[in-house]
């Protein structure tokens, strides 16, 4: 019942923690009385005595301990029922909670990859787009070389002919 208490809600949990400190105090005082009467030198005939005038009252004191040790009892299982209802509840999301992890894992080592696999693809790419420009820089280049050199022939075919035209 300790256990059970403990588990509620902190507001409940403080007063039914005070009633259960309270009867214990109860059950262990009425321990202690009944050792004490126990271990008590009393005479055969005064025992007799009372337990005589007491024993209408007894039977139906009896009575009423029986039925009430029997809810008791009653209580007692029904929360031992609720604490293995509880236990395997527990357990169940342990096992989900362990399971999620591991997909998560699984998931994070594939996103991890894809990132890796992502970054060399880039770098790739850098390389790739340093090389287009250094073959279009070159492509430019001899095109004005090639542009000039066509240049330089034409206005060399133009000087011979106006020398041999000239002449």
């Amino acid at each position: 019942m300790d256990l059970e208490a403990r588990s509620l809600q902190p507001n409940v949990k403080a007063v039914l923690l005070a009633k259960l400190r309270e009867y214990k105090s109860d059950l262990n005082n009425l321990k202690s009385e009944v050792k004490r009467i126990a271990s008590g030198n009393l005479n055969a005939a005064a025992r007799d005595e009372l337990l005589e005038s007491g024993m209408a009252d007894t039977l139906t004191a009896s009575a009423d301990q029986k039925s009430r040790l029997m809810m008791t009892t009653e209580r007692l299982n029904q929360s031992g029922d609720r604490i293995k209802d509880s236990r395997r509840t527990m357990l169940e999301t342990e096992e989900l909670g362990v399971s999620i992890l591991q997909d998560l894992h699984s998931q994070r080592q594939a996103l991890l990859h894809a990132n890796n696999t992502l970054h060399g693809v880039d770098d790739n790419i850098g390389k790739s787009k340093k090389i287009l420009t250094a073959i279009s820089r070159r492509m430019s280049r001899n095109k004005w070389i090639i542009g000039t050199i066509i240049a330089i022939l034409i206005i060399a075919i133009a000087l011979v002919l106006y020398f041999k035209l000239a002449k």
